[in-house]
């Protein structure tokens, strides 16, 4: 009998999602319609409401994605592919909405590995958004209750200062290629001290 490995831990890196270009805008349109109806739909149309929309929202989810017609998802598999590089564990991509596999179920497939961790980080940094502050942590939640001997850790939220240097530095490595002018890389490095 062959003995089980143990990970240390799995990222599941939490992505928004985008809609492909290439699925049927009437379906589409349909499904963000269903959308606003549920948030005050009644007890007696809920039911008849939800059921089209989670068969949308199926639909979208499992619509094939190319480059071509999601650049975001493959955006988000080559941030994948980057971060596994650079943590030396196995990454796997959930989405809010619009693509599969969602965060639920990438959790699970996190914990199906059998790791001690599961670390889950998004790259939504600002904080106060309906993804990173509820919905994440939401299926954090139900992960947990779902796999109680794994320990999940959400990284999040981001400080502040660290994203504004973060953001600093992005500029000025733009400016320096552009070969723009020593007192806006000076503006940018006072910018950064000051943080």
């Amino acid at each position: 009998m062959c003995e089980e490995i143990e990970l240390e831990k799995v990222v599941v890196l939490a992505m928004h999602g985008a809609p492909a270009s290439d699925f049927p805008k009437r379906e589409m349109a349909e499904l963000f319609d269903l959308r606003g109806k549920l948030r005050h739909a009644s007890e007696e149309t809920r039911a008849s409401l939800q059921r089209r929309h989670d068969e949308l929202d199926a639909k979208m989810r499992s619509w094939p994605r190319t480059a071509e017609n999601d650049p975001f998802f493959n955006g988000s598999q080559a941030l994948a592919a980057q971060l596994r590089r650079e943590m030396n564990c196995d990454v796997i991509v959930g989405f809010n909405e619009f693509c599969s596999p969602g965060v639920d179920e990438a959790l699970d497939q996190a914990a199906a590995m059998r790791p001690r961790q599961v670390v889950i980080v998004t790259p939504m940094m600002t904080p106060g958004g309906a993804h990173s502050k509820a919905e994440i942590p939401e299926a954090i939640d139900g992960a947990q209750r779902r796999h109680p001997g794994i320990s999940f850790i959400y990284a999040w939220p981001f400080e502040t200062a660290e994203i504004a240097k973060f953001l600093a530095v992005q500029m000025e490595m733009f400016l320096i290629r552009k070969g723009d002018q020593p007192s806006a890389l000076g503006q940018l490095n006072d910018l950064k001290a000051s943080s």
